[in-house]
Parts: C-alpha cells; sequence; structure tokens
C-alpha cells in the first residue's frame, strides 16, 4: 500500500510535469501574433521554443548530481521558484530578446523540477508501487502536447500571448506552497560523499544535446536548407559519441552509462524512446492535417486532437491492473502495434471521414499511448538497484526529452519527404498526400519500438509487479 505522503508526492510532480511540457509546445500557435507584437517575424518566434527545449535538454543531465550535492528538497522547491518568475517575466517581455533569454530561465528551473520530483517519488520507494507512482507521474506527459495547440489557440484568440505564461504563477506558487509543506528535508541531509562535477562530462553531454536539439529546430522550420541541418546533426552526433566514450571511461561519470546493461532499463530507454518520438509527432501533425487539408479552425483541430487525451484517460485506471494481470511484454506489444496501427490509419482520413471514426480512431491512439508510456516508464526502475536509481533516472530522463524534441522534427521531415515520395505514387497526387505518406513512415518508426517489445523476456519487470491470483483450476481443488 502506497503512503499518502509518497502518492501526494507523485500528483504534486505530476502537476510540475505538465506546466513543463504545456510551456514546450503552447507557443508554437501563437507565433502570428506574437511576432506582432514584438516586431518580428512570426518565423523568428521559433526561437522562444527553441530556446526552452535545448536549456531542457542540457541541464537535465546535471539534475541528478545537484541533486546529491544539495538535496532533493532544496533543488525541487529552488526549481518551482525559478520556473514561476521566470513565466512571469516571459509575460512582461517586450523585445524578442528578452523573451527568449527568460526562456532560457524558464527551461532551468523546468530541467531540475521535474527530473528531481521523479526521483522523490520513485527513490525508495517498494518496487510493486513503482507502477502506481509512475502512472500517476506519466499522464501529464500525455495531455500538455494535446491540450497545448487548443489552450494556445484560446488564449491568443481570447486574451493575449501573454495569458500562456502568467497561467503558470498560481499554478506555480500552488506547488511551491504545497512542496514546502510536503517534502521534508533527509535527516542526514545532502550526501557528503558525492564525487567532484565530471566537468568535461557536463561539457560535452550538454553541447551535444544543444547541437541535437538544434538540428531537430532547424529540421522542423518549413523551407529551411538541410545543409546547415546536416552540419549541426553531424556535430551533435560527434559530441555525444566522444561524451559516450567519456562516460564510460570515467570512474564518476556525470551520467552513469553503465546503468544500460540492466536489461530492462536498456529496453526502456531504446523502445521507449522510438514510442516517443511517434508519440509527441502525431500530435503535431494531426491539427496541421485538419487545418490546413480539411480547412478547420484552429480551436476545432485542437479541441478534436483532445480525445486522444480522452483515451489516455480511459486506459489509465486499468493500468496498473492489466501490468500486474499481464506482465509488460504482452502490454509492450499491443502498445506499439496500436500506435503504429492508429497513425497509420491516419494517412487514409480525408475531409469527408465521419467524425465519429476520427474520434475513435484518436480514442485508440490516445489508449496506446498512455500503456505504452506507462510501461516504458515503469519497467525502467523495475530491475535498477537502489543505488543506482539517481543515475537511472538522469539518464531516463535525458532520452525522453531528446525523443519528445526529435518527434516534432521527425514529424517535420516526414512531412517535408512526403511531398517527392507521394509524387511517386500511382494516380493523382493532393495536398492530403504529403500527410499519408509522413504518417505511414511515423508508423513505420513505431515498428522498431515493437521489434524490441518483442525481444523482451516475459517475465521482464517482474520485480514491480503483483501478479493478481491466479484461479483455482480442477486440479488445484482436487488437490485442496
Amino acid at each position: 500500500m502506497i503512503d499518502t505522503k509518497r502518492r501526494n508526492t507523485a500528483l504534486l510532480v505530476a502537476g510540475c510535469f505538465f506546466m513543463e511540457n504545456l510551456d514546450g509546445t503552447i507557443v508554437t500557435t501563437a507565433a502570428p501574433r506574437m511576432g506582432a507584437a514584438l516586431g518580428v517575424a512570426p518565423t523568428a518566434i521559433g526561437l522562444v521554443v527553441t530556446a526552452y527545449l535545448v536549456t531542457l535538454a542540457v541541464l537535465i543531465p546535471l539534475s541528478g548530481w545537484l541533486t546529491a550535492r544539495f538535496g532533493a528538497r532544496r533543488v525541487f522547491l529552488t526549481a518551482i521558484a525559478v520556473f514561476t518568475v521566470a513565466s512571469l517575466g516571459c509575460a512582461l517581455s517586450t523585445s524578442l530578446g528578452e523573451l527568449v533569454a527568460l526562456r532560457v530561465l524558464q527551461g532551468a528551473g523546468g530541467a531540475m523540477m521535474v527530473p528531481v520530483g521523479r526521483l522523490m517519488v520513485v527513490s525508495g520507494a517498494d518496487k510493486p508501487d513503482i507502477p502506481r507512482l509512475v502512472s500517476y507521474v506519466v499522464w501529464p506527459a500525455l495531455l500538455a502536447p494535446v491540450l497545448a495547440p487548443l489552450a494556445g489557440g484560446l488564449l491568443t484568440t481570447y486574451a493575449s500571448w501573454h495569458w500562456m505564461f502568467l497561467v503558470n504563477l498560481p499554478l506555480g506558487a500552488l506547488a511551491f506552497a504545497i512542496a514546502w509543506r510536503l517534502v521534508d528535508a533527509p535527516a542526514e541531509g545532502p550526501d557528503a560523499a558525492v564525487p567532484r562535477l565530471d566537468r568535461w562530462g557536463v561539457v560535452l553531454t550538454s553541447t551535444g544535446l544543444g547541437a541535437l536539439t538544434w538540428t531537430a529546430h532547424l529540421l522542423s522550420e518549413p523551407g529551411t536548407d538541410l545543409v546547415p541541418a546536416l552540419v549541426a546533426g553531424g556535430v551533435a552526433v560527434l559530441l555525444l559519441a566522444v561524451a559516450a566514450r567519456h562516460l564510460l571511461r570515467t570512474a564518476e561519470p556525470l551520467i552513469d552509462l553503465r546503468t544500460l546493461r540492466v536489461a530492462t532499463f536498456r529496453a526502456s530507454v531504446s523502445g521507449g524512446s522510438l514510442f516517443w518520438i511517434v508519440v509527441a509527432a502525431v500530435p503535431f501533425l494531426l491539427p496541421l492535417l485538419f487545418q490546413e487539408v480539411f480547412g478547420w479552425s484552429a480551436v476545432e483541430s485542437g479541441a478534436m486532437v483532445l480525445f486522444v487525451f480522452v483515451g489516455n484517460i480511459a486506459i489509465k485506471p486499468a493500468t496498473t491492473f492489466l501490468l500486474n494481470r499481464y506482465g509488460f511484454r504482452p502490454l509492450l506489444v499491443v502498445a506499439t502495434l496500436g500506435v503504429g496501427a492508429t497513425t497509420a490509419l491516419c494517412a487514409f482520413l480525408t475531409a469527408a471521414t465521419p467524425l465519429a471514426l476520427v474520434v475513435v480512431l484518436t480514442v485508440i491512439s490516445g489508449a496506446a499511448r498512455s500503456l505504452g508510456l506507462t510501461c516504458y516508464q515503469v519497467i525502467a526502475f523495475a530491475d535498477v538497484p537502489q543505488e543506482r536509481m539517481r543515475h537511472a533516472n538522469t539518464l531516463q530522463s535525458t532520452a525522453q526529452q531528446a525523443a519528445a524534441g526529435l518527434g516534432v522534427a521527425a514529424a517535420a521531415v516526414a512531412l517535408r519527404a512526403g511531398g517527392p515520395l507521394g509524387d511517386l505514387l500511382p494516380g493523382r497526387t493532393t495536398p492530403a498526400t504529403a500527410y499519408a505518406v509522413a504518417f505511414c513512415l511515423l508508423a513505420l518508426v513505431s515498428l522498431g519500438a515493437l521489434a524490441g517489445a518483442l525481444r523482451l523476456h516475459p517475465t521482464a519487470g517482474d520485480a514491480v509487479r503483483r501478479p493478481a491470483p491466479r484461479p483455482a483450476g480442477r486440479r488445484d481443488l482436487e488437490r485442496a
């Protein structure tokens, strides 16, 4: 049985997770109005999104060391305060430079807030309690990307772009007050034996992740020349390769890559990253399809995508029961197949498709997303020893953030490739052809996650399961 304080801490971290993810994408729909207000082109507002995502990617690896050095409570409270104050600064910005600088500060708070909070939730918890605790934390990651297009459209249509940041003030203040009362400082204080900061690890990992996120930004920008993106991508791969070599050869690395030797954790990082890319890409593509091809308004398309969240919520109460009853391998196979199939079916949507069918498709997609992400998040900590939990949490958070950022880039690249590939198909090409090809390409990415799920051992992750009692069979009754 989960104690009340740990459950409430998980719910608090869930709220923080919602704020962080919402702010990563809500700005996109407000680009035209923000650009007009700040006196810049709408395309320049992409820097506001990129600055935030780059900061998250760069600073998340530091969260584990800071927690060990200064204590989880101090870092968590500071992160909430920084995020909230930076949100106010974003709302008060009068130029693009000010806004970008404050988005960097906001990203610094977000980079510490969620990884440290999640570490507080899972560290020291009984293994069988982890599935339910993680399910509390995961749902905001599913809700925020779905809600962002609608929320951004409503706020910019009926209020102003400033409210996209001002809504964080009451949420942040409430989170800080609850955390102050709920999160206790450990009796022994911060870890006195924490090793010195791996500075080379910080430099190599942060610059590599920053270059990777910048590459994703360049690829997601329409009409961008591919040469700078390829150069940035090559630099990112080189830096991350050197960083991996350094982290594996260092006695006290910033992130311990040796944790990947744990099979279930490795499956969570590899298969989960591919799964995250598709999960992040579809809510980006669907509103574009609805608006650019079907001619729907931003509010109408955002409202339709909300049905993805209906699927998330519908499956959530049953997730822990399903894990205990069937185990990780069957559920991950079902989830990856579900996401792949629903993504491929999106290729066949037209303006004449009955709304009821679109709703059913998005609800099923949402349920598969929720089931898969919960399984990947839980299995990450199933077999990791307690002394390695900090490194596992940091590495998993870093991989998740990188994959989420790459999801939008993957959607943009798939859409860009959809045009030329669509011209090769027989028949007359239409504006919808590029989207159809893009959805099919993303469905192929989900096959990589499916292959990883099929390779899992049938008993993988059983350490965190509470198997349901097997019904007594005839032979059992005869023995009784």
